[in-house]
């Protein structure tokens, strides 16, 4: 019997293939040079930061929280060093924010993923978690070899250690992280107690969980497939960006070498793939610049070691920008051009969002007011002929001590008024409190004594701070029949 594809002239059907490609473990060798030494001095440094900044304290007096960081959100406040900070200034979040936003992409103009190659805290928890397999399991071939061994008590053994120190790190953040929202000593007498609420075990729970995912397990698949930074740090970077880059005109054509080779008609390329190696995306950077290259520089260095051994001139794989590349390799003269339009505009408006927070938090009143007007009734004809109106009058006292407000109306020919419980008629109140930290609210009664000549008029309520003397007006309406 023969078969109908091949009587027709076509080949035999073959099995379909998959269109992605089988996920390759990434064993990242260690290396020695100067942007190791950074990348290592800043994961130490932010790792510093993020675990002793929870309890560093700042006296806020007694009865009050004395946590220099602190995110309270059963009380609605936040604290840093010496600012409170209520609901009502989430627009200083809002400036955070967009500090942060514009910061990251200055920061990307000039020197490309420096955010990601040493800040990002999926970049210094996976470095954390590798140092942490090396410690345990060897060196990149050790690692290598104890992969394809078969089960033994010795690769079980150093799973166990591993994933248990992964394990616990990934608990260290996920407690901390909640430290920044709750009083440390307490929350740890609760952690400890099993006493804490179910909010606070299943973020630290949830944490952890992550965490340990991510940093230990899916590492680079994190900054290659979810981060949507990779995805448009293109726009952000320019040919003066400061970027990994190799000297393809000198590398190539690359090929095995020993250090006693004749480089003067190849290429000082020794193909020893050292630093794909080294990267802990698995990214070769002589094939250009790549989506999964974070910036680490890493590269660099195993290069450079390479060099060094062969006698041959650093740089091959070197921090520079695309426009130095071809200087170097038109034998130009190399120079960097940090003021450029797109760093100009970045810079102006980081000072613009800074100069704005900055005079908005040294000029930031320390009192709120709110007053609403009744709508149901609008207003209430008295039996002499006057109207009344109907407030509700709310001063918040953002700092920690009791406060006494004068409190006047004006605006209303004559105009008397009553605050319920505090004065019951009048011009002025030389007593209306306002608690420390708290919002006080008063019901407040205006009454006009004749008919007003329009269905309403404007009024204004001053208050005067007795201690400072500081006088804030308020407007408002008073409504009537009119005429």
């Amino acid at each position: 019997m023969h078969d109908a594809s091949a009587v027709n002239g076509n080949p035999p059907p073959t099995e379909p293939q998959s269109m992605y490609v089988k996920t390759e473990k990434i064993y990242s060798r260690k290396v020695k040079g100067t942007w190791r030494t950074v990348k290592t001095w800043s994961l130490w440094t932010l790792l510093g930061i993020f675990y002793i900044t929870p309890w560093l304290r700042w006296d806020r007096g007694e009865g009050q929280a004395d946590q220099a960081v602190l995110l309270d959100i059963d009380g609605r406040r936040g604290y840093i060093l010496n600012m409170e900070f209520w609901p009502q200034e989430v627009y200083y979040l809002t400036g955070l924010l967009v500090l942060a936003a514009v910061g990251l992409f200055f920061s990307t103009a000039l020197f490309g993923r420096v955010w990601c190659g040493f800040a990002c805290f999926q970049t210094v928890f996976t470095d954390l978690y590798i140092m942490v397999e090396r410690w345990v399991e060897g060196e990149r071939n050790a690692r290598i070899k104890l992969d394809k061994a078969g089960w033994s008590a010795s690769k079980l053994g150093k799973r166990v250690v591993k994933h248990t120190i992964w394990m616990l790190i990934a608990f260290t953040v996920a407690y901390t992280f909640v430290l920044y929202f709750n009083d440390s000593f307490r929350m740890t007498k609760e952690l400890i107690d099993l006493t804490a609420g179910p909010w606070v075990l299943g973020t630290v729970g949830g944490l952890t969980f992550t965490t340990y995912l991510f940093a230990g397990l899916a590492r680079e698949q994190v900054c290659i497939y979810m981060c949507p930074y990779a995805r448009f740090q293109a726009a952000m970077m320019d040919e003066q960006t400061m970027v990994v880059t190799y000297e393809e005109l000198r590398g190539e054509p690359r090929g095995k070498a020993r250090p006693t080779d004749d480089f003067d008609s190849r290429g000082h390329c020794v193909d020893c793939e050292m630093c794909v190696q080294a990267c802990p995306t698995g990214t070769d950077i002589r094939q250009g610049q790549q989506m999964s290259c974070i910036g680490c520089n890493l590269c660099v260095d195993a290069c450079a070691t390479v060099m060094k051994r062969f006698k041959l001139p650093p740089n091959l794989i070197t921090y520079d920008s695309e426009v130095n590349l071809v200087k170097r390799a038109k034998g130009q003269k190399v120079e960097s051009h940090l003021l450029r339009p797109r760093t100009l505009i970045y810079s102006a408006i980081l000072l613009a969002v800074t100069a704005v927070m900055g005079f908005s938090l040294t000029t930031r009143s320390v009192m709120e007011v709110n007053i609403i007007r009744d709508r149901a009734p609008l207003f209430v004809r008295l039996s002499d002929g006057g109207i009344k109106n109907g407030y509700t009058f709310k001063i918040l006292n953002m700092v920690q001590e009791a406060k006494t407000f004068g409190f006047e109306v004006e605006g209303i020919e004559n105009a008397t008024f009553a605050v319920i419980g505090y004065a019951e008629g009048g011009t002025t109140v030389t007593d209306l409190p306002a608690k420390p930290g708290a919002i006080g609210k008063y019901r407040v009664l205006v009454k006009s004594p004749k008919p007003l000549s329009e269905k309403s008029v404007d009024i204004t309520f001053k208050l005067t701070d007795r201690a400072t003397g500081e006088v804030s007006r308020h407007r408002s309406v008073f409504m009537g029949p009119g005429r």
